[in-house]
């Protein structure tokens, strides 16, 4: 049997005729750049992610980017963030010539660790040299970091946040009031500004690349749409340097599309992970777990799976099993950031972040999707117990 990590087929053959008709429309229309395509995308983006506004932009990077440059942040700054990460995390702080400072991760949900955080933000403090400017916490997988106590620290540091939330749009975090209620934010609406991705494999992918800010800060809000356009307001009058960051009309309308169908994705890939779970649960395999309680609901939005990723030594030797029983699997991510050549010159030592190495070193990704067929996962989840147990 062939199973493919994602088949983007499947979920365009259901949905084709309603990508062609807006693209038609869109067509007759000639508005290509930003419009009213682009301005509904942006307000039903910010209403499901818990927002007041959106920013539609050119990609997941771009909007750390911009929002990046919107916060201030360049040369001789210090941006905080996690080591075990896609590269542009930590690629859109260095382009402005920030230094990032990484902090080790949470082993359990992969993202960073708060308690270390306040242990890495109170040593650069004692340092005396103080030049941190916002803490920049990614949202992997699909689950959101443990940001109640990261924005505690940020409020006692006066440090901006940035949710990297590119695997995350919908995703929830029970946010506990001062009276002990539990109120229920989204990905995205924690921080100063929250940055989606809509590149194809995303839960909510468009046709190529494009991205998204959100925000609750008005002035922000405004300062990002002066920025996406080269800095201009009014046209050709520039008070500060911005770039080229516009989403495309024609990405915002097939994902005007495909957001209508985002929920029952999300309840298709859960249902794909318990089942994994259920199929899974061997000694040796490590399967990934949704740390925040969600009451009684059946289908919480507190882990969205945009990946579905285990944990196995001998991975490499289990995921080339994999590839011969035609399974496609996917490394996220091989080499940490602090190992990257080009972040050398940071200075980090190989012990410094145990755990993002450890991630780096055994996680594997299965296939998650949503159209993925009942005999197909059951076949991927007794070759993985197979590749396990052989020795």
């Amino acid at each position: 049997m062939h199973v493919p990590l994602l088949d983007l087929k499947a979920q365009y053959q259901a949905i084709k005729d309603e990508i062609h008709a807006a693209l038609d429309k869109l067509l007759e229309s000639q508005q290509f750049i930003l419009g009213p395509n682009v301005e509904e995308l942006e307000a039903k983006i910010a209403a499901y992610s818990g927002c007041r506004f959106g920013v539609g932009v050119s990609s997941g990077t771009d909007a750390l980017l911009i929002s990046l440059m919107a916060l201030d942040i360049g040369p001789g700054d210090q941006v905080v963030t996690t080591p075990y990460s896609f590269f542009a995390t930590a690629g859109a702080i260095a382009r402005l010539g920030a230094t990032p400072v990484f902090v080790d991760i949470d082993p359990v949900t992969y993202n960073i660790d708060p308690e270390k955080l306040a242990q890495v933000l109170a040593h650069l403090r004692r340092q005396g040299d103080w030049r941190v400017k916002a803490i920049l916490p990614v949202h992997l997988f699909g689950q959101c970091a443990d940001m109640q106590p990261i924005m505690t620290l940020a409020q006692d540091y006066g440090l901006k946040v940035i949710e990297d939330a590119a695997q995350a749009i919908g995703a929830e975090y029970p946010w506990r009031q001062s009276d002990g209620s539990i109120i229920v934010k989204r990905a995205g609406s924690m921080g100063d500004t929250g940055c989606f991705s809509f590149f194809p494999s995303k839960n909510l992918g468009g046709l190529g690349d494009g991205g998204m800010v959100v925000t609750n800060d008005p002035e922000l809000y405004e300062k990002l749409k002066i920025l996406r356009v080269h800095g201009s307001q009014p046209k050709y009058y520039h008070k500060i340097i911005g770039g080229n960051f516009r989403l495309d009309a024609i990405q915002a309308a097939a994902l005007l599309v495909k957001l209508t169908y985002l929920n029952g994705w999300t309840a298709g890939r859960q249902a794909n992970a318990r089942r994994y779970n259920e199929l899974l649960s061997e000694p040796g395999i490590g399967t990934p777990k949704a740390v925040y309680p969600h009451g009684d609901d059946p289908i919480p939005h507190y882990h969205i799976y945009n990946q579905y990723v285990i944990r196995v030594e001998r991975r490499d030797e289990i995921r080339a099993g994999l590839t011969e029983a035609g399974i496609g699997t996917e490394i996220y991510y091989p080499v940490p950031l602090h190992r990257q050549e080009c972040f050398a010159y940071l200075g980090d030592q190989d012990k410094d972040f145990p755990e993002a190495d450890r991630a780096a070193a055994t996680t594997l990704a299965l296939p998650i999707y949503p159209e993925l067929p009942a005999e197909a996962l059951e076949y991927v989840a007794q070759a993985v117990i197979e590749a396990v147990t052989e020795r």
